[in-house]
């Protein structure tokens, strides 16, 4: 939808933008991208504009990845079907192989082409390159489905250093060269943490943390990491959230300063969260977080 503004409104729009750019100039920040942003074309290349606008006045934007749908896709077109324990695909071999295949190829290279499209400078790596990625096998019902046991942020940044975009596939690695499939929540929070971000954007396909699910307007706007023990206590966070804001908590506690647990389905849903007042989702917070710090 186009806005029909005067000139001085979008002078007013900018000027707005002014202290949160100052915040986060020079500053990491990590997109954990997926949903049905990552499936929706025009939602797609609204986040890449995003990201290139944030490079663009100075943020050092990395880009975590998965690809569920595609996997789930190309599997069928193999003829395997997908299978599902705790929320977590069961990779055989074959199944590995495919995976790694989508999300190194296809998946990544597609994103890094809509960035450079959009006038960003990116690269596309894996959780295998340099190692950024250690794993062992998760569980052994999951076959090549990894726990993370060590982030190398090395090779992240160095390109950030020269200046690109990381878009980084969330495969891993073990020392005797086995490839594993890293949930993108998991892996996004950890090199958060490892990079010392000054933020964590979580993408999902819902609004953030609900106080009551059936209602969208319980939304929480901000939660600490002590609050959120109690929701989890309380039941207000269960079932597939459970996930992910577990990840968010890590983050926090990891050293991230703020998540944010963001609904992708909003059009710029990440400059409405970074560059205004009025926020997308949830902010979570370690307990002794102070808004005003960096401001």
């Amino acid at each position: 939808m186009k806005l029909d503004l005067t000139n001085a409104q979008r002078a007013v729009v900018l000027t707005q933008a002014l202290p949160y750019i100052r915040e986060y100039y020079n500053k990491i920040v990590v997109v954990k991208y997926g949903g049905n942003a990552m499936i929706d074309e025009t939602l797609k290349a609204q986040v890449m504009e995003d990201i290139v606008l944030l490079q663009l006045v100075g943020v050092r934007v990395v880009l975590v990845h998965g690809g569920g749908p595609e996997i789930s896709a190309m599997l069928k077109r193999v003829g395997k079907t997908s299978e599902f324990v705790d929320g977590l695909r069961v990779t055989d071999k074959e199944s590995m192989e495919i995976v790694q295949m989508v999300l190194t190829g296809k998946v990544n290279k597609t994103l890094v082409n809509l960035l450079e499209m959009h006038g960003g400078k990116a690269m596309g790596i894996s959780g295998i390159d340099g190692h950024m990625i250690d794993a062992v096998p998760k569980d052994e019902r999951l076959g090549f489905v990894g726990r993370i046991t060590d982030i190398n942020v090395e090779p992240i940044l160095d390109l950030l250093d020269h200046g690109y975009i990381p878009v980084i596939s969330t495969v891993g690695c073990d020392g005797s060269g086995n490839a594993y499939n890293i949930n993108a929540d998991t892996a996004a929070s950890r090199i958060a943490a490892g990079l010392g971000a000054e933020c964590l954007i979580a993408m999902t396909d819902i609004c953030g943390i609900l106080r009551d699910r059936n209602d969208p307007d319980s939304l929480i706007d901000r939660v600490t990491v002590s609050e959120a023990t109690e929701l989890f206590r309380t039941g207000v966070i269960a079932d597939g959230m459970v996930p992910k804001v577990d990840c968010c908590v890590e983050a926090v506690l990891g050293g991230v300063k703020k998540v944010f647990i963001m609904d992708g389905r909003i059009p710029h849903s990440i400059l409405i969260e970074m560059l205004t007042d009025e926020g997308a989702g949830t902010m979570v917070t370690g307990d002794d977080y102070d808004e005003n710090e960096g401001a």
